[in-house]
């Protein structure tokens, strides 16, 4: 492949990658003490529809196992502080009974 092709792939590629972002559609968690911390550790890292997601299967204190599975085994830089906050705001709008 010349450099001029391997160019032209990598524009069209960049092109293709903007639209699907660009065509996302945004989304909006339940309005109520603790979102901005949820959107501001959570969606640093992937997109805040898992939440909605799974929403369905997690109970508070799986939402806990959750949370500490993000920080424990991916590494996520949350403070304790900010974890108590993001578990309770995900069981009281997001927990499923049990």
């Amino acid at each position: 492949m010349t450099f001029r092709t391997l160019c032209v792939a990598a524009a069209f590629a960049t092109i293709i990658g903007e639209s699907a972002v660009a065509d996302e559609a945004s989304v909006v968690l339940k309005d109520a003490p603790g979102r901005d911390v949820v959107e501001q550790n959570c969606g640093s890292c992937h997109s805040l529809d898992y939440i909605r997601m799974n929403s369905p299967f997690l109970s508070a204190k799986l939402w806990e196992a959750e949370v500490g599975k993000m920080i424990n085994a991916y590494g996520a830089p949350i403070e304790p502080a900010d974890a108590k906050s993001i578990i309770d705001y995900l069981a009281r709008n997001y927990g499923a009974p049990g």
